[in-house]
């Protein structure tokens, strides 16, 4: 989303003079902050694959009416290009008409949910600590924590907004409801992979079910195809065996009609 034109109202223009070269003039000298759009950070295959999957899925159960981005740069400080995060997967409750380059949370405001996918160098002695303190700052509603890797058996954390502060929740097990979207969010295997953050919706409803990934969702329709096929050939098969039956049943009524008129006593 590009920065939006700046239209110059009437009153504005009289504030400024008629002439309208006529600018402020600045007793210090001033350098545009550079926002970096992107920055180069080694990620591991496994990383790459289990970021992709999350992001997709969400995009593709949320649609067009929230933004979901992944590994984008997010500015929190209008004064230190420093002060910013690559959230693995976010989402922010506000449609994106046009795709955001850099993002400011002083012109955009602040994504509501961050998913950190946690890999080696987060877990380097002070890393998550500092980064923790940086999602503080940014200002999100819910943090999530996903360890692929974790054998303590606490691999999904989240932390949510309460009264100001970023504050850890208890999470039990490997899944939790988010309290910003209708879903939950669910550790479970996903595309080969063992261990996988993903979501699920209506959870204890009826119809539960994890938001399938985009290779779930090609088997599904695929499945459903063949599924299609099959009913339509049952179909064909049982429409040619019925004609096969009747055209045997008609050419039976012949015969024995036949058989009726050599027999009839008007031939004798």
């Amino acid at each position: 989303m590009g920065d939006a034109p700046c239209i110059m109202q009437p009153m504005v223009r009289r504030a400024l003079g008629s002439n309208l070269d006529e600018r402020p003039r600045y007793i210090e000298p001033h350098s545009p902050v550079v926002f970096p759009e992107s920055a180069e950070v080694s990620e591991s295959l496994l990383h790459v694959v289990l970021r992709t999957i999350l992001f997709q899925l969400l995009a593709d159960h949320l649609g067009s009416e929230l933004t979901v981005g992944s590994d984008q740069l997010i500015y929190f400080d209008a004064d230190s290009p420093k002060q910013c995060l690559a959230p693995d997967v976010y989402v922010r409750l506000a449609p994106c008409v046009e795709p955001v380059r850099s993002w400011k949370t002083w012109e955009r405001g602040a994504p509501e949910i961050a998913v950190e996918i946690i890999s080696d160098d987060d877990r380097k002695p002070g890393v998550w600590a500092k980064k923790l303190k940086r999602y503080r700052q940014l200002g999100v509603r819910e943090l999530v924590r996903f360890d692929p890797e974790c054998t303590a058996g606490n691999r999904l954390r989240i932390w949510d907004r309460v009264d100001g502060a970023l504050v850890e929740r208890a999470v039990q097990g490997d899944r939790a409801p988010s309290l910003v979207l209708n879903l939950h969010w669910v550790v479970a295997p996903a595309d080969a992979r063992e261990f996988a953050l993903r979501a699920a919706v209506d959870v204890g409803g009826p119809n539960e079910r994890l938001i399938p990934t985009r290779v779930e969702a090609r088997n599904i329709e695929a499945e459903a195809r063949r599924a299609e096929a099959e009913a339509h050939r049952a179909e064909v098969e049982a429409h040619r065996a019925e004609t096969k039956a009747r055209e045997a049943a008609e050419a039976r009524i012949r015969e024995l009609e036949a058989e009726l008129a050599r027999r009839s006593p008007e031939r004798s």
